[in-house]
């Protein structure tokens, strides 16, 4: 009698290990069942905000661009009543202050011609350089006071003067200006005087007594 009272006690404990088996396998199909479901709702959802970032990123882009082009153009001169483009130029310590317009090449400087402020033709050249350079001689009348500096650093303020006006009037010319180096400042400036020295490099005379 024993014996069979163990017998059935075991049969019914395989029976529910048996009958347990297959709940856990099911409910680990669930799970994986799930997260593969997660899984997609993440990639819908990550497809739909890339799309949606992408969307709304190009009109802020546009918008950004435009408000450049606004603010480039409100930097930009504008003639003034008599039809002038004015500039500044400089050249080691002096600087030109210069309005251009059309006309007949006429160049004033500080109120006199500038073959009579600058007698020496390499300086009148140098004047005209940029006029030379684009194909504008004779097209525009230049009106400019200089300051600072020699005569020397006065035309090289002027012709850098001219240059800037020519590419505000003409931005075509720009390219060209450009080219020439007639934009760039030239940075060049005097040495100042170093301790130990009579000047900025020369030394005193040695003695040797």
């Amino acid at each position: 009698m024993v014996e069979k009272k163990e017998n059935l006690e075991a049969t019914k404990e395989t029976k529910e290990v048996a009958k347990k088996a297959p709940a856990k396998k099911t409910a680990t199909k669930k799970a994986e069942a799930k997260k593969e479901v997660k899984v997609e709702t993440i990639k819908k959802a990550s497809s739909k905000k890339t799309t949606a970032t992408l969307a709304d990123i190009a009109p802020k882009a546009n918008i950004v661009k435009e408000e450049k082009k606004e603010v480039v153009k409100k930097e930009r001169p504008i003639r003034d009543a008599k039809g002038r483009v004015y500039s500044t130029g400089k050249r080691k310590s002096s600087i030109a202050r210069v309005w251009i317009m059309p006309g007949k090449g006429k160049i004033v400087v500080n109120g006199k011609d500038y073959e009579d402020y600058f007698r020496r033709p390499i300086l009148q050249m140098v004047i005209c350089q940029p006029f030379n350079i684009t194909k504008r001689d004779g097209a525009y009348d230049v009106m400019a006071t200089l300051a600072g500096g020699g005569l020397s650093g006065q035309a090289g303020a002027l012709k850098h003067g001219i240059s800037k006006a020519l590419s505000l009037a003409e931005p075509d010319l720009r390219i060209t200006l450009k080219q020439a180096g007639f934009l760039t400042r030239d940075s060049r400036v005097v040495e100042r005087k170093h301790y130990g020295h009579k000047k900025a490099r020369r030394s005193f005379q040695f003695s040797k007594r």
